[in-house]
Parts: C-alpha cells; structure tokens; sequence
C-alpha cells in the first residue's frame, strides 16, 4: 500500500521525443528530486534520447549522476572558491557567474552564466574586459543566460538575448556556444536565424518531464476507512467530525510532500481573492487535501501524518474502502513517491 506515481509510458516518451524535435541540441535538467521521477530513472531516459549532455543542480547531484549516466554533466550552481570541494571527473562542466569565479577554475570545462533580468546570477556588462582575461586559463564551453518565466513589462525574451550576444561579440569574447533557459521553440529559431554561426543550446526541465500532465498521476492507497458522525471526536488533536461521513487513511503523508506547497506569486484580483479565502479557511481548520474521491477534492481531517493523511469523505459521496486509491493532485517537485509504475 502505497503513494504511487503512475505513468503512460509511451504517451511520456513521446513528448520527450517530440521537445527533442521542437529543440534540437536539447540539454535536459535533471536537478532536485529529479521532477518527481528521480535522479535515476531521468538518467535513464537522458540515455534513451542520445543526448549528450545533462545538467544537473549541484556538485552533490554530479557526484551521485556520475554513475547513472555516461555523458556530460553541466552544474548549474554557479562555482564559488570557498565551496566544499567533490571529486568530479573531468566531463563534469562547471558554471561561473564571476570573473573571480572563473580564475579558480583553471583548466577546468567553463559555462559562464551573464546576468539577465532574473538579477540571480551573472556576469554584468561592465565585467567583460576582465573576463577575457581569465578565460585563458579555462576550457570555455559557452555563454548562458537564465531568462525570467513572465515577462509582465511586454519586454522581448529574443531581444535580451541578441543585447547580450552584442555585448559579447563587441568584447571579442567567443560565440560559438549559448546556453538559454525559458525560450519557445520559435524564439529558438528566431537566434538561430540571426546568428547562424552560434550553437544555441536550450536547458529544459519541467517542459520536458512534465510538460504532458496525462501522462502521470499520483494516486495514494486507502488504508482503512472508519465512519464517524457529526461531532464525534478523532485523531490527534480530537477533532470534532464536521458531518457525517468516513475518516479515510490514506497512503501519503509530509515525508511525501503531501501538505507542501511552494509561495505563489498572484496577479489580479481573482487569484488574490482566492488566496484571502484559503488562509481564512487554513484559521479554522479548513484545509483542502490534494486528494480527489467521487469526483471531488476532498478535505483533510486533520494535518497530514508522516506517511498518511486522513481526508474526510462526507455521507453524500461514495464510500471508500481498503484497497481503494485516491488520486492525488500533487507538486511533481516536492513529491517523493513510494512506487513508480509503468503503463
């Protein structure tokens, strides 16, 4: 009895097949829990798409991909002097977003990251001279840039990066290989088109694992079931039942991710309007669960345990019963499975 992530194989390694197509020279990001699917399993599949490189979030993820893939790693943790060294073999590529960065990698394989409008890690223009300078001693594998997801101003993801290939070419500094994050396949083409001699390079994470979201799904397993009535007290903290209905334990709890949920950022009056309602919710114990049974999303009896939850199944809705799984709507990127299972 588990919490189990169910996958359309087939339907998976289409859409993996189809990105390769829509992004030729395609580096697949494999960083933190691997999107769900874990570290090993996406090595696999790198392997089965041919490519020949996979980036990866940290030096510690490196360390341990070093052994699922036989390609070449690309750390996107930009390089810093007094990090915690880790043997890495030498088709392990470093990242550097300082000059100082890139002097403490001699002879080292080099992607210099450059600052965008992200404002999270980056080379500035005015830093350019002396990078010149200090990429002699490295073996430079390209330029990269992160790029932001939206774009609230109307400003133009191609047209930052063609100001930066200008300030790049107007430095002398090589132009052979760039590294971008957060194009579209037409905005791909629209640098490929402007500059034909620059191998453009896009690092995807979530299009490409999770981008076709029927193709998986996460269910938990019934556990038990017991009915209460209104007002009976359970659990814990003996909560008093709100109706009628059954407790139901069900496979997936906090150790899981179930529970967690990343900040969000709101914009308009709606989703704002939304959040106001379920933090007034969230004051009297009113939590909605990820877990959907009869057609509903079901709410949590109480705070989710370690590796269950208990959800609240009203006497309206169809009776649950041991055996029984629940599907859950659950974030691929917090979420660690107990059970993978192939269709």
């Amino acid at each position: 009895m588990a919490l189990s992530l169910y996958v359309n194989t087939e339907r998976w390694r289409a859409h993996q097949r189809a990105m390769c197509a829509n992004f030729p020279d395609l580096v697949p990001v494999c960083k933190g829990n691997g999107y769900g699917y874990g570290h090993e399993r996406l090595a696999e599949e790198v392997s089965l798409l041919g490519c020949d490189l996979l980036a990866v979030g940290t030096t510690y993820e490196a360390m341990r991909m070093k052994d699922m893939f036989s390609g070449d790693l690309l750390v996107l943790t930009p390089y810093r002097r007094d990090e915690e060294p880790v043997p890495l073999p030498s088709r392990v590529v470093r990242s550097a977003s300082t000059v100082d960065g890139v002097y403490g990698l001699p002879g080292s394989r080099v992607v210099v990251e450059v600052m965008s409008t992200m404002k999270r890690h980056g080379v500035r223009p005015g830093e350019l001279g002396k990078l010149r300078a200090a990429l002699e001693d490295v073996r430079l594998e390209g330029f990269a840039i992160h790029l932001p997801l939206d774009r609230t101003d109307g400003t133009d993801s191609v047209e930052e990066v063609i100001g930066w290939m200008d300030r790049l070419r107007a430095a002398r500094l090589p132009l052979d290989t760039m590294f971008v994050s957060h194009l579209t396949a037409n905005e791909l083409a629209r640098l490929r088109q402007q500059f034909p001699q620059t191998r453009f390079r896009a690092r995807i994470g979530t299009r490409l694992w999770l981008g076709d979201h029927e193709a998986m799904e996460y269910r938990g397993s019934v556990l038990d079931v017991n009915e209460v009535v209104k007002g009976e007290r359970f659990g814990y903290r003996q909560t008093k039942a709100p109706g009628d209905g059954w407790l139901a334990v069900v496979s997936g709890g906090t150790s899981h991710g179930v529970g967690l949920e990343a900040p969000k950022a709101l914009h308009g009056l709606t989703p704002r309007a939304k959040g106001v309602a379920r933090a007034g919710l969230a004051t009297v114990n009113r939590n909605l669960s990820p877990f959907v049974w009869d057609g509903k999303q079901r709410w949590f009896a109480e705070p989710p345990h370690m590796q269950v939850s208990i959800v609240f199944v009203p006497a309206d809705a169809r009776a649950p019963e041991p055996g029984d799984e629940m599907k859950a709507i659950l974030r691929h990127t917090t979420t660690q499975f107990d059970r993978l299972v192939d269709r």
